[in-house]
Order: structure tokens, then C-alpha cells, then sequence
């Protein structure tokens, strides 16, 4: 999903970004709210993460018209220590929440050496990434996992499913490095795509258990410290649900600042090391020209793209073009 489209048109990042904070405020948010949430799908679009980008527009705006999630939420701090705050998202999006938890993260890791940060009653938060790269901002790794209520239960479908295409929340890990590009493993933590399934890959199950255990693995974690550990699952969560029906994630961030462990420039300098060698010293994967670690190709799409426009597939143009029929506005690119 996340490889260049093949057919494309293209859209400047200013452009979208306009009507990205018009259709949100639009559908009820305040132009502070707007834009936040705009600023960031424009940013993965800007780094090629299509499946994360201002496509998933149309689906909030909706979801906001519908009062599915609140447009008009009240963040409010429900507890706080040293080293650990707890937001309450009323209701709302993931992604403002998950800012204001990621900011205290950092200021605490500064204080401390870690801060981690933890919302409840938020909808979907989005591309774990744009926390961990904000840690990375302030010379911290960062990490972050998404969770939601009832995580795991299958009871309801028809046939029992195969646990070896269990779960698929969003995990991130974000290394900061020095001349080299940061390493950011912003990632599902299924092995395959939610659209890999079929006889074909089912063969793969027996051929490559590992993998599958592993991937089951990291799917259990991600989703018990993305959500029982957030609070999605504490008994108040139903009458909040009752009342936004899109509130059922829970989100964690945590940041580890690293001159309180290790000297910064020091650490930098051994990952630029790490990713140099890397890349120059392995053959790269078949029917690749480079070797890469995860990251760069992100930084070498946000430069293209910021020089040259976004290149704009045919998934993100119907789901952008529905919004803007919907909400009466012109779609960012020439037609």
C-alpha cells in the first residue's frame, strides 16, 4: 500500500494542507484542532506513508459530522507522577490527545531520564510515528503502541479465525541519529498486510512459523500497553463509548532522553556509524538497489515531496474527493 503510485497527480503540501484544516473545521473542530490533525496526515503523506495520510480525511470528518467522536473535546489530566501522566481524550481522535501526552513525556524524560505518557477514550491516533518523531525533536527515543477495547476477541465472527493473522496495531520506535537519517521502525506489527490473505499466504504459516509466532507476539504486547495499560478497558469506558461510539482506543507514548544516560553526541555518532555501515557493508534484499534500515526512505520522500509536490495515488484521490463532494470544496489538484 505505502509503495509509490504507479499513476499519479501531484498536490503541494500547502494546498492540501489548507483544505485538509477547512474540511475539519468544517465538521466541527476548532481551527487549533484543524490543523494539528491536518499538519500531521499531511506529513505522512509527505513521507510517503499513503495509508496514513490526509485519505483518512474523509472517514474523520464523517466520523465528526456523525458524532461518532467528539469534535469539541475537554483533555483533561486524570492523574500525573514523576515520571507518568494519564489523559482523558473525551471522546476525540487520537491524534491531540497523543500530542499533549507526548509533550509531558518529554518534559518528564528531561527531568528524569524516561516520561511516558498514556491517553484513554480516544478514537484511532493515526501513524504511531508522529510521537516518536516528536521525541526524537527533543533529543529523546521514542516509542509508542495503540490498543482498543476487547482486543483479541474473535467470538463474533463466523468461523474461528487463524491466529497466525492475529491483531495489527501500530508500534514505533524512533532513534535519532546524527548526519545519517534516523532510524524510525513505524510499523503494523502483523508479518503480513491486513489484505494478505489467501490460500497463498496461508502456506507461508507452515513454512515460516517463526515469523508468525513473532508477529503474534508483538501484536499481544502492542495491544495490552497500547490499551489495558492506557485504561481503555476501565468499567467508565462504557458510558464514554455510549456516548462516542469511535472512543474506543487507548494510546502510549514514551520517551527516554538520552544525555541523561549516555552522552548525546556520543549516541549519535555510533548510530550514524551503525546505519553507515550498514548500508554500505550488506548486499541489499532481491530486487532492491540499496540497503536500507527503516527511516530513510521516509526522510528521502519528505525532501522529494516538499521540492516537488506529493504524489497523489488513486486511493487518496477518491477518498479526498469524496470529502470535498461531501463538504463542498475544490479538490487540491488540477483535473
Amino acid at each position: 500500500m505505502n509503495r509509490p503510485p504507479e499513476d499519479y497527480v501531484v498536490v503541494h503540501e500547502d494546498r492540501l494542507l489548507s483544505l485538509t484544516v477547512t474540511c475539519f473545521e468544517k465538521a466541527g473542530l476548532s481551527p487549533d484542532h484543524a490543523l494539528l490533525i491536518s499538519r500531521l496526515l499531511v506529513n505522512s503523506d509527505l513521507r510517503g506513508v499513503r495509508s496514513h495520510g490526509v485519505r483518512a480525511a474523509s472517514g474523520y470528518t464523517r466520523s465528526f459530522a456523525e458524532g461518532h467522536c467528539n469534535s469539541r473535546p475537554a483533555l483533561k489530566v486524570i492523574s500525573e507522577s514523576p515520571t507518568a501522566v494519564v489523559i482523558d481524550g473525551d471522546g476525540t481522535l487520537g491524534y491531540w490527545p497523543m500530542v499533549e501526552a507526548t509533550r509531558h513525556a518529554i518534559t518528564k524524560a528531561k527531568e528524569v531520564g524516561m516520561g511516558m505518557g498514556l491517553v484513554r477514550h480516544i478514537g484511532h491516533y493515526g501513524s504511531a510515528g508522529h510521537y516518536t518523531r516528536m521525541c526524537m525533536e527533543e533529543d529523546c527515543i521514542g516509542f509508542s503502541v495503540q490498543g482498543y477495547r476487547g482486543q483479541g476477541n474473535a467470538r463474533e465472527q463466523e468461523t474461528k479465525p487463524q491466529i497466525g493473522y492475529f491483531g495489527n496495531p501500530p508500534l514505533c520506535f524512533a532513534i535519532p541519529a546524527g548526519d545519517e537519517p534516523p532510524v524510525v521502525l513505524d510499523v503494523a506489527t502483523r508479518i503480513l498486510a491486513d489484505y494478505q490473505q489467501s490460500p497463498e499466504f496461508d502456506d507461508l504459516l507452515t513454512r515460516i512459523p517463526a515469523a508468525f509466532f513473532k508477529s503474534i507476539g508483538y501484536g499481544a504486547v502492542a495491544s495490552l500497553l497500547g490499551g489495558a495499560l492506557a485504561g481503555a478497558s476501565l468499567p467508565e469506558a462504557d458510558e464514554i463509548q455510549a456516548r462516542w461510539s469511535g472512543a474506543r482506543h487507548g494510546g502510549m507514548v514514551m520517551a527516554i532522553h538520552i544525555d541523561t544516560v549516555v552522552p548525546g553526541q556520543s549516541f549519535r555518532k555510533e548510530v550514524d556509524r551503525f546505519v553507515k555501515d550498514i548500508r554500505e557493508s550488506w548486499a541489499p534484499l532481491p530486487g532492491y538497489e540499496e540497503t536500507l534500515l527503516p527511516g530513510a526512505i521516509e526522510e528521502k520522500n519528505m525532501k522529494h515531496h516538499r521540492v516537488n509536490g506529493i504524489r497523489f495515488g488513486e486511493m487518496e484521490q477518491a477518498s479526498v474527493r469524496d470529502m470535498c463532494e461531501r463538504l463542498d470544496e475544490p479538490v487540491p489538484w488540477n483535473e
